[in-house]
């Protein structure tokens, strides 16, 4: 294929399209078709850039006590809904038990007979790092505006593919025994009682050697310095073949960690807009008048079973 053609998305509207040659809906249903729950595996289930690839880290540390020798986290703890778009099989030989998946499905959608590990996060954050996220993979960097781009994030709604839906679901299961509800600011602020949740949900022995490898190895310093195996690297290869970007795109997905930057770093239009939908969409279900409440019910809800 002609390198010259090779380009990214200058545009919203081009950015769907370009999306929309990897995530094709057959291919996204075989992968999810593909997979065989077992009661004792553990699916990461959180929205897009609420905390997926870091849970990934942390349990594969936890059930291999610290292997690293992979060059995707996704090889290791397969993402179902792309394993037909690049390739791997579901059902093969894991590391080490339990076996561990990840998955951004609604608990409406995703397949049942496992256990689920979910993380919420405030809205603004996540959206923030998706637009960071796909500027420079999918889209050329400073050419499609972000407001444009949050126009076709809150439009998600249309289709159920939405944050609001997304975490609205899994709220719904949060007295499941089967279900496991963090939040990205509660890892953020309690690691160790992260660590310790995770490994407990997933039936793994942890000891003080195990916890302080762990809390090394999913560290942000640690993925930091580590980024190229928390980087997409299979999707991005297959994005180059199907969607004809350029090669050696950046698909990091850590970049800066924190909690705050959406509300600090958007337009404040864009902010009032992701306010004014969880208003719309998220209370009228929950009660809750933001996320800011729901996060804080969350940690009482684990300290009142800790």
């Amino acid at each position: 294929m002609d390198q010259l053609t090779r380009r990214r998305a200058q545009s919203a509207a081009e950015f769907g399209e370009v999306v929309g040659k990897l995530f094709v809906p057959a291919d996204i249903g075989a992968g999810i078709g593909s997979y065989r729950p077992r009661p004792t595996d553990v699916l990461i289930t959180p929205y897009g850039k609420c905390g997926t690839t870091w849970l990934q880290q942390i349990f594969h540390t936890l059930r291999t006590r610290g292997d690293f020798a992979f060059d995707d986290i996704s090889r290791v703890v397969p993402w179902i809904e792309t394993a037909a778009i690049v390739g791997l099989d579901l059902e093969a030989p894991q590391r080490a038990e339990p076996r561990g998946f990840k998955s951004h499905l609604s608990y409406s959608s995703v397949p049942k007979g496992a256990r689920y590990i979910v993380a919420f996060r405030e809205p603004k954050d996540a959206f923030l790092s998706m637009y960071r996220f796909m500027e420079g993979w999918f889209m050329e960097p400073g050419a499609v505006p972000i407001a444009d781009f949050a126009q076709d994030w809150m439009a998600r709604t249309a289709v159920g593919a939405d944050y609001w839906n997304h975490l609205l679901s899994w709220w719904g299961e949060r007295d499941n025994p089967n279900v496991l509800i963090l939040t990205y600011e509660q890892m953020s602020a309690e690691p160790q009682a992260t660590v310790r949740r995770v490994a407990a949900f997933s039936g793994l022995a942890l000891d003080d050697e195990l916890m302080a490898l762990t809390l090394e190895r999913s560290s942000f310093q640690f993925m930091l310095a580590h980024k190229d195996r928390f980087d997409d690297a299979m999707l991005r290869a297959a994005s180059e073949v199907r969607c004809n970007l350029p090669p050696n795109s950046d698909s990091s997905k850590v970049r800066k960690g924190g909690s705050g930057g959406g509300r600090q770093e958007l337009p404040p239009e864009i902010a009032a807009a992701l306010d004014a939908k969880w208003c719309e969409m998220v209370t009228p279900v929950s009660g809750f008048s933001d996320y800011a409440a729901l996060e804080a019910e969350v940690r009482r809800r684990k300290r009142a079973v800790a």
